[in-house]
Order: structure tokens, then C-alpha cells, then sequence
């Protein structure tokens, strides 16, 4: 059982669903510190009953991805450089929250270098699993990111968007994944089956994915050429989740299995020393 939070994905929604398009505000430390307390205060009243114990699940430096594909997340590192928001104090600000986690509160917090939180939680996932609801172990992953669509193949694994408050579900996971990775993910870097690998970065349009040729490549490779079915292997690598390279799944396993040390005990210093006034009389919820 866990709680599986997607922690960079469900900061930055937080941030933005409060600042809307005024991205030239100054970033307060102690707002997106409460901000994010109080979000994982409510959702784990919320949850923990049925679903146990929060596991912090943070990106960590130089993804993997790259290397295999040197245009994974390009343009967001373009539209960054183009924003008016401080993404550099923001980022220092989500490290030091991440690492107030990590040394104060009750909860595993999972961050490796070269591994995206996606690979966290995909590889718990992936081990915990079962086809069944019978007697298993729940699981809640809590993100928006619909590359979470994917591991809906499990009966004991739910997803949540804690902004949006809303649950996300869909019919067909297995169906999803395969659309996805022939669409490829523009929002990541990633184009479709049939456009080169920097169309995206170069800002080139992607040859078309019509439903025609959609129905064409589902469900077989067969009718791919060389170059497309490269594409293919090059886009389920970036999206698959089982594709994670042994090596970051075992150090994954290994932080997971790992017992917590730090107890409840330190929740209330740490408060006062923050100023959390408001968080102090609902520290139970924690």
C-alpha cells in the first residue's frame, strides 16, 4: 500500500492553478512550502485510511532519456528560457522543500539521479501490481500526468489529481499506451512514429497521424518500414514504463524497501521554526 506522489508534477500544478498567467511574480519560499504542505495534509486524510503512507516520488538530475534521445523535454527548456518566472529560485526552492521532507517527516522520499518520478513510480507499480482487486495491496498514484494512464492495467491502482480534484480513469490502458507511443508526446519532446527525432526541437510540423494510418500501425509493427519501426522502438523507450533500464529499477527497489527512520516526533519544531501557525492545529493529519 502507498500513496505515490508525483512530486514536481503536483508542486508546479499547485503553483500555477494559483498564479494563473502572471508568471512575472516574485517566488515566495514559504508560500509554495505551505502551499504544498497543505495539499499533501489534505490528501492524505483523505486517502491514507484505504490507500496507507505518502511516498514522496521526485525527478532527479539528467534523465536517463536523454542519453538515449538528446531531444527528450528540448522545448521545455526553450519555453523556460523564454518565461519571466525565476525558474532557477524556483527549482532551488522545490530542492529545498524536497529535502525538509526528507529529514523531518514520517515519509520515504525517492529521488535518484537520472531517474524521473515516472520511473519511480512506474517500477513500484510494476512490482506491486495485480490483475485482481482481491486482497491486494492498494495503490494511489497522485499526479495529473497522463503517462500514468498506462499502469491503470492493474486492478489495485488508482490515480487522483489532487489539483483538479478529480479522479482519472480510462477504459482501456493497454489501447492508451499504444496510441500514445505511435502519437508520440510534443508536450515532452516526442514526436509521432512517422517525423524525424528533431522535428519537435526544430520546430518542423510532424507529418500527420491520421486515423487511417493510426488503425494501419496499431496492434502489429508489421506494416512499418525500417525508419518508422526505429521510431516506434525510439518512442516506447522515451513513454513504456516498463522499459526502465534494469539498473535504475533496482536502485528504485532499494529506496523503496528501505525503512523510514525519522518518526512524527520532529513535525512539531519544524513547524514553529517555519511559521506554519496554520499547520501546527492539524498536525495530526500528517
Amino acid at each position: 500500500m502507498a500513496i505515490l506522489i508525483d512530486y514536481n508534477q503536483v508542486i508546479l500544478a499547485s503553483l500555477f492553478a494559483s498564479i494563473g498567467n502572471h508568471t512575472n511574480i516574485e517566488i515566495d519560499e514559504n508560500i509554495i512550502r505551505h502551499m504544498f504542505l497543505n495539499s499533501l495534509r489534505q490528501n492524505r486524510k483523505k486517502f491514507n485510511e484505504e490507500y496507507g503512507e505518502i511516498v514522496i516520488c521526485a525527478d532527479g538530475k539528467n534523465t536517463w532519456r536523454k542519453e538515449a534521445y538528446p531531444y527528450y523535454k528540448a522545448n521545455r527548456k526553450t519555453s523556460r528560457d523564454k518565461s519571466d518566472l525565476d525558474w532557477t529560485n524556483l527549482f532551488n526552492i522545490m530542492n529545498t522543500v524536497r529535502e525538509e521532507l526528507k529529514d523531518y517527516f514520517p515519509y520515504k522520499v525517492i529521488h535518484i539521479d537520472r531517474c524521473e518520478a515516472d520511473d519511480i513510480i512506474g517500477t513500484i507499480i510494476h512490482d506491486n501490481g495485480t490483475e485482481l482487486n482481491m486482497g491486494a495491496e492498494k495503490f494511489l498514484i497522485l499526479s495529473a500526468d497522463k503517462d500514468f494512464i498506462q499502469l491503470q492495467t492493474y486492478a489495485n491502482v488508482k490515480q487522483y489529481d489532487p489539483i483538479r480534484k478529480r479522479w482519472l480513469d480510462n477504459p482501456d490502458p493497454s489501447g492508451y499506451l499504444e496510441e500514445h507511443i505511435i502519437k508520440g508526446d510534443s508536450g515532452d519532446g516526442v514526436p509521432n512514429i512517422l517525423s524525424s527525432d528533431n522535428c519537435l526541437a526544430i520546430r518542423e510540423r510532424q507529418k500527420a497521424m491520421t486515423q487511417k494510418r493510426l488503425a494501419l500501425y496499431k496492434g502489429t509493427t508489421e506494416n512499418m518500414d525500417e525508419e518508422t519501426l526505429r521510431r516506434y522502438h525510439r518512442n516506447k523507450m522515451m513513454i513504456d514504463l516498463t522499459e526502465i533500464p534494469q539498473k535504475y529499477k533496482d536502485q528504485i527497489r532499494s529506496e523503496f524497501d528501505k525503512e523510514k527512520e525519522v518518526g512524527r516526533s520532529q513535525l512539531f519544531n519544524f513547524f514553529i521554526k517555519k511559521k506554519l501557525k496554520n499547520l501546527v492545529t492539524d498536525i495530526q493529519d500528517f
